[in-house]
Formats: C-alpha cells, sequence, structure tokens
C-alpha cells in the first residue's frame, strides 16, 4: 500500500510539473503601417484576423500600438504550442481562404504594411510570474523593454532579476506581466524581453527614477557586476493595449 501511495504521489508531482512548465513558443511581429493605412490594418485585425489566428491554432496573447502618437506601429503577440509547430499553423493560416479573402479586400487601395520585424522566444522559467494578469484592471500602459547582454552575461541578468529586480519593481509601484529570452536565428546569446505595467507612461518613469535611486538596487547592481558590466543596452517603448487584445 505505502508503495502504491508512493507511486501515485510521484505521478501527481510529474503531472504538476508538466502544467507549471510553459512549454509554448512565442512570436513578437511589429507592423510599421504605410501613411494613414495603420486604422485600416487594426480594422483587419479586428474584423478578420484575430479570429482566423484562432481558427488556425495560434495563440492570440496581445496586441499594442506605440504610446507616442508619431508611431505608426503596432505590435502584437502570439503564441504556439511549440517551435516545432509554428511554420505548419502559420503557413495554415497563410493559406486559408477566408484569410486569403480578406487580406484582398483590405488592399484594394493599396498595401497596408510597410515593413514587418519578427522576435521568436521562450518563456523565461525562473523569471515569470506565477499568475499572469489577463484581465482588464483599469486604463494602464504597457512598456516593453529589451536588454542586450555582454557575452556569456545571461545566466548572471537571469540570477538579479530572478532574486531581486522583479521584487524591487513590484516594491516601486510595477507589475510583472511576462518575462522572455529571443531565440535568435543566427544563434548568438538571446536577448532578455519583458513585460511591465504601469498606471500610464509618466507613473512608470517616475518608478523606475525610484527604482535607480533604490539604495537596495545600486548594492545589488555593484555586487552583481564585480567580475565584469552586465547589460550593454536597454531599449523600451510604451505600449497602449488595443481593445480586442486579450492582455489589456
Amino acid at each position: 500500500m505505502k508503495k502504491i501511495i508512493l507511486t501515485l504521489t510521484l505521478l501527481v508531482l510529474v503531472w504538476q510539473m508538466g502544467i507549471c512548465q510553459d512549454s509554448r513558443y512565442f512570436e513578437m511581429r511589429t507592423y510599421t503601417a504605410h501613411e494613414g493605412k495603420r486604422n485600416d490594418l487594426i480594422k483587419r485585425f479586428q474584423d478578420h484576423t484575430l479570429k482566423l489566428f484562432e481558427k488556425n491554432g495560434i495563440e492570440n496573447v496581445a496586441y499594442f500600438i506605440p504610446a507616442e502618437e508619431t508611431d505608426n506601429r503596432l505590435t502584437f503577440i502570439l503564441a504556439y504550442p511549440d517551435q516545432a509547430s509554428r511554420d505548419v499553423l502559420w503557413n495554415k493560416f497563410a493559406n486559408d481562404p477566408e484569410w486569403q479573402a480578406a487580406y484582398k479586400a483590405s488592399e484594394a487601395n493599396g498595401p497596408l504594411v510597410a515593413q514587418v520585424d519578427q522576435t521568436f522566444m521562450t518563456i523565461a522559467p525562473e523569471l515569470n510570474p506565477e499568475i499572469i494578469r489577463w484581465q482588464h484592471e483599469g486604463k494602464r500602459v504597457f512598456e516593453l523593454r529589451t536588454y542586450y547582454m555582454y557575452p556569456d552575461r545571461i545566466d548572471a541578468i537571469n540570477a538579479r532579476f530572478r532574486d531581486y529586480t522583479r521584487e524591487l519593481f513590484q516594491k516601486h509601484g510595477m507589475t510583472n506581466v511576462m518575462y522572455w529570452y529571443t531565440l535568435e536565428k543566427d544563434g548568438s546569446q538571446p536577448k532578455l524581453v519583458y513585460l511591465l505595467a504601469h498606471k500610464n507612461e509618466k507613473a512608470g518613469k517616475k518608478s523606475f527614477d525610484k527604482f535607480r535611486d533604490d539604495e537596495v538596487w545600486i548594492m545589488i547592481r555593484d555586487r552583481s557586476e564585480e567580475t565584469g558590466p552586465i547589460v550593454e543596452k536597454v531599449e523600451s517603448l510604451y505600449l497602449k493595449p488595443l481593445p480586442f487584445s486579450p492582455m489589456k
């Protein structure tokens, strides 16, 4: 009997570990619209693209436009069950007669997209919050941050975020949303990409100023860089979720 109970306990633990491990493969796509065409592009997503992604097994994660009014881009994040299924599902979507008809009709007066940028990512398992807040929690903005590390410093940035940085973000009023590592086509070192949520852009910048001046952060930063600097460059972009975005 004890042996049976032990076996069942082990099976439950394995099952729980499988559930907790997020093996999805993410794609972040940024479309730069032709002048005067972004509203048409947004309408195509709202009326057709989202439901056709879902129809063909692609998960809609988030849809954003930049907070900067003059920025003509649209950024969205998709998820696939795993890396192997990405091209299969994308090709299925691209060849869907319903999508081809919607695409053709939407471009009757000219193409909508001038440029497409892609980033492929996997979840950073030690950094992602246990509970991701998908529901609308009042009007808020998101900050997309991308970190370029010096060579061989991925473990160092991962440890610093895992053990300290995320908690300090929370302390200063920022919400940790999602963390990823990129998969580079040329096999080069991954980048750290993550989303924070703020009440608004002004509040986000104020929170970051407080974070940078925090004595605990300064101590942690200096200690973690005793063997050399970690982050070579940081890119930050404030984003507003579109009304149909699953993540708001």
